[in-house]
Parts: C-alpha cells; sequence; structure tokens
C-alpha cells in the first residue's frame, strides 16, 4: 500500500504583501512557520511510527522552509524537486496583483488551453503538467509506504491529476483547489490498485 500526503505550503510573504507568486522566492511569513509545525504534528499523528517515511519538497523557499520544519518532527532531511515547483507566471511575479491584471490574456474560446500562456513569459499548462507528472512517476516507483510531498496551491492540482492518471488533454478545463497549509491524502492499495483521493484539501488542523 501506498499513501502519499501532499501539502500546499502554508502562508507566504507575497500572500501578505500582495504580489504574485509563481517562481518568486517568498519566505514563510511568522504565522505560516506556526502553520508548518501544526502540519507537521497532524503528519506525525497519521503517520505509523513504525513505517518508513520519505519527504519531497519543491525547492523554493517557501517550501523548503515548511519540509524543513515536517523533517524537524520526522528525523528526515527534505529531497528537493524543482519539478515540484509552483507555475512560472513570466513577467508578473513578484509584481502586485495590478500588474497580473494589465498583462493577463484570456484564454481563447477555441484552441488548445494547453498550450496557452496567460501571461507573457509564463508556463503553459502542458509544461506544467509535463513536469509535475514526470515527479509523480518517480515518487511512485519508489518502494515506500508514506511519502510526504511539499508543493504549491497551483501546481498542487496538476499532481492530483497526475495521481489519478487524468489525460493530459482534460487539464485545460479540471482544477482542484486546497487552502494553503491544507493535506491532501491519497492512497493506493495493493490488491485493486485503486488511486483514491481520501482526503482533498483537508486544513483542519490549522
Amino acid at each position: 500500500m501506498r499513501t502519499l500526503h501532499v501539502v500546499t505550503h502554508p502562508q507566504a510573504t507575497h500572500h501578505v504583501d500582495g504580489l504574485v507568486g509563481g517562481w518568486h522566492d517568498s519566505d514563510l511569513t511568522p504565522a505560516g512557520t506556526e502553520s508548518a509545525g501544526r502540519i507537521a504534528a497532524a503528519l506525525r499523528a497519521a503517520i505509523p511510527t513504525e513505517t518508513k517515511v520519505e519527504l519531497y519538497s519543491s525547492d523554493l523557499k517557501r517550501t523548503k522552509q515548511t519540509a524543513d520544519v515536517i523533517g524537524e518532527r520526522f528525523g528526515l532531511e527534505p529531497v528537493l524537486d524543482a519539478r515540484l515547483r509552483e507555475s512560472r507566471f513570466g513577467e508578473a511575479e513578484g509584481h502586485p496583483q495590478s500588474r497580473w491584471d494589465e498583462l493577463f490574456i484570456p484564454p481563447p474560446a477555441d484552441g488548445d488551453p494547453m498550450a496557452h500562456r496567460v501571461i507573457p513569459g509564463a508556463e503553459s499548462k502542458a509544461e506544467l503538467a509535463q513536469r509535475m507528472y514526470a515527479a509523480l512517476d518517480d515518487l511512485v516507483s519508489r518502494p515506500c509506504e508514506h511519502q510526504i510531498v511539499v508543493t504549491h496551491g497551483y501546481a498542487f492540482s496538476f499532481l492530483v491529476a497526475a495521481w489519478i492518471k487524468m489525460p493530459l488533454e482534460a487539464l485545460g478545463y479540471a482544477l482542484f483547489k486546497a487552502p494553503s497549509g491544507s493535506i491532501t491524502t491519497l492512497h493506493e492499495d495493493d490488491r485493486y490498485r485503486g488511486r483514491l483521493v481520501l482526503r482533498l484539501g483537508d486544513a483542519r488542523h490549522l
């Protein structure tokens, strides 16, 4: 059996400063660090102490800082993987939301939504999906019963889609939402090989 515990990082400085995130490398706020401790405690309570656990994280500061708090609780060093980063938002990154609104290019009514770039220099959905799907494939190739993955709010959706093996063409229209600091529990059983979404965006620990 395998269980993935997918964490969306808690409050970061770009949230409170009203800036566009993406690859803008913001830190956790003090409140975010406190939430990371609550996340770590909830994960420790949910994962049996006798089982092997692996910890993976996006390499951006806000996710690494979250993973470091979790790792301290479990005695683990997080494995950093740039493929788990948030989507790249191009010319809007690190700027106020008004800059996003100014640069935003609405998806066309016709055409391929996976190839569309909503901001000049941004990553397309297809590019984000390709790296998130590849990261998930590498995770599930490892024989580990419990894996913790720390990622970002928008990229999270693509990791869940990869877990349930959603066809890439459907990702132009599908989106899974989870609040900052949430834990999503994904489970696969050995007998039926069903990939379950047991809990989506659970934030009760906060």
